[in-house]
């Protein structure tokens, strides 16, 4: 495929065929996420790839229930890791620290690099895949489930495999809403009106054509697409739960040293 048909044709798989990704595949798209840029080289991430449909029945519950859960042929996990580079050092004679929230930083954004140069590996190879938040949200639970040891975090994964469906393309934020040049230019009421407008129309649009979204919309009483983000899908109370979950994980898994 064409560089840009792979970036502008994305969008977010959660059917898929009941056909195996082949391991010669699979290595190719883990190869290309291991070439991703990282921080001082140090590569302070690791990739979980899950098969094995027994444990991905046990992911499906922390994963907050989603199908391709355990419909995806694979789950990639990708976690911030300095558990690896800790044992080096050790044996290095070398300071031992990296125990900290910026080294876990450090971490997750090398792991997220990883996972979109997989992501895109895939895509150009006629595979599917599906980000799921819940891979934070729930990072304790996953964690254990996937055996992960003190200085391992779970930070972003998604299911992968051919897909069965083909979803029209999501509508994104136009450029001028996002783009800066030198400084941060804040947002006047009439410009944030102007960036949403089209996202308002065609989020409400889509929660309207859905049955199901539909039915939830009516029963809560939401009137426009904002109440629906948060009302409905990221509620304040969730949000002050899933950061303590994530504070207490980085606490337990030797990342919130403060001396």
């Amino acid at each position: 495929m064409e560089f840009n048909d792979v970036i502008f044709g994305h969008r977010s798989i959660r059917e898929y065929e009941d056909r195996e990704v082949s391991q010669e595949l699979l290595e190719q798209i883990l190869d290309a996420g291991i070439r991703a840029s990282s921080s001082g080289n140090m590569q302070t991430y690791s990739i979980i790839v899950t098969r094995d449909k027994e444990l991905k029945r046990k992911l499906y519950t922390p994963h907050m229930e989603q199908s391709m859960v355990v419909d995806a042929p694979i789950l990639l996990t990708f976690c911030a890791d300095f558990n690896r580079m800790r044992k080096w050092l050790s044996l290095n004679d070398a300071p031992v620290h990296f125990d900290n929230f910026m080294s876990f930083m450090i971490g997750a954004i090398d792991a997220t690099l990883v996972a979109q140069n997989c992501a895109l590996a895939a895509e150009n190879a006629g595979l599917g895949i599906c980000y799921m938040g819940s891979t934070l949200a729930n990072c304790d639970q996953i964690g254990e489930l996937l055996n992960l040891p003190p200085n391992v975090v779970p930070v972003v994964g998604y299911s992968l495999g051919y897909p069965a469906e083909n979803p029209a393309p999501r509508d994104r934020l136009p450029r001028q809403g996002i783009v800066h040049y030198d400084q941060y230019h804040d947002y006047s009421d009439e410009e944030i009106l102007e960036i949403y407008k089209e996202r308002n129309e065609k989020g409400w649009k889509r929660y309207m054509d859905i049955p199901k979204l539909k039915e939830m919309t009516e029963r809560l009483g939401l009137k426009n697409l904002a109440q629906v983000y948060t009302i409905a899908k990221y509620t304040q109370e969730s949000h002050i739960e899933f950061s303590q979950t994530v504070l207490n994980y980085l606490e337990k898994q030797n990342f919130m040293k403060n001396d």
